[in-house]
């Protein structure tokens, strides 16, 4: 290996990040050709995880890492989302058995790539994709030494509601909420009035009012459309005049 090529690769391993994934297409853009690549993975130093896709040779691959790279050296917008999301914030009652189920959110039109689905990473990694939000509220979060992009926790809970009872039993989902006493009612005010799913918003707005949350009482509710018509949740549930829903048995009881 000449001078020139493990000075780049010097310079390439003193930023790296560990469980990290590089990508090819990043590495041509800031000076590193195929021949050079081809180089490193022949001498040891990077390893081929699937086609584009590279990592540390012996690095033992973290998602949180590897969609932190994702993101920044490709510029995607995938993201931490639901009750994922509301771990990262230290909301942590929903506790799946098995293995951790990580949630991952992406827009509709992008595609999934397929190192996302393959790799066996430390958590089973779920996908879904949502249109409801008009202004989808998302930050930066910390997780142990990577950048993640993430659901704010106003919306995470919205996109759990959106996905139960598929992914989420209600009543779960009503412990989580019971958690949830420094929500932001600005942002929630925000987000209910431009969602459009009446089933999320509805369910949202019982579940905060029957926890007794002091900024659910700082909701403008007539800025925050129902709509019309009945909602089922359920079989055989108790149903709700004020919210149009009706709701499991369980839930209703509880307190």
């Amino acid at each position: 290996m000449n001078i020139e090529t493990r000075t780049k690769l010097n310079q390439l391993l003193q930023n790296w990040q560990t469980g990290g994934l590089l990508f090819s297409s990043w590495l041509i853009k800031n000076g590193y050709s195929d021949q050079l690549m081809q180089q490193y993975r022949k001498s040891g130093w990077l390893s081929f995880l699937s086609k584009g896709v590279m990592y540390r040779t012996g690095d033992k691959l973290s998602f949180y890492s590897a969609l932190s790279n994702y993101n920044s050296q490709l510029d995607k917008g995938f993201y931490v989302g639901a009750h994922s999301a509301l771990e990262l914030s230290g909301f942590n009652h929903y506790v799946p058995m098995g293995k951790p189920v990580l949630m991952i959110g992406h827009l509709k039109e992008d595609k999934i790539p397929s190192w996302m689905v393959n790799t066996d990473f430390e958590y089973e990694i779920k996908f879904f994709s949502t249109k409801i939000f008009k202004t989808s509220q998302l930050d930066m979060f910390k997780k142990g030494d990577y950048d993640v992009l993430a659901s704010v926790p106003e919306q995470a809970f919205l996109e759990c509601l959106l996905l139960a009872p598929n992914q989420y039993a209600y009543m779960d989902l009503f412990y989580i909420m019971e958690q949830l006493t420094t929500l932001r009612a600005e942002v929630v005010q925000l987000m209910l009035e431009n969602t459009d799913n009446l089933k999320v918003k509805r369910l949202f707005l019982y579940m905060a009012q029957k926890a007794g949350h002091e900024w659910f009482g700082k909701l403008d509710r007539s800025k925050i459309d129902l709509g019309i018509g009945k909602r089922q949740l359920v079989e055989k549930g108790v149903y709700l005049p004020e919210y149009m829903i009706t709701i499991p048995k369980e839930l209703y009881e509880y307190e």
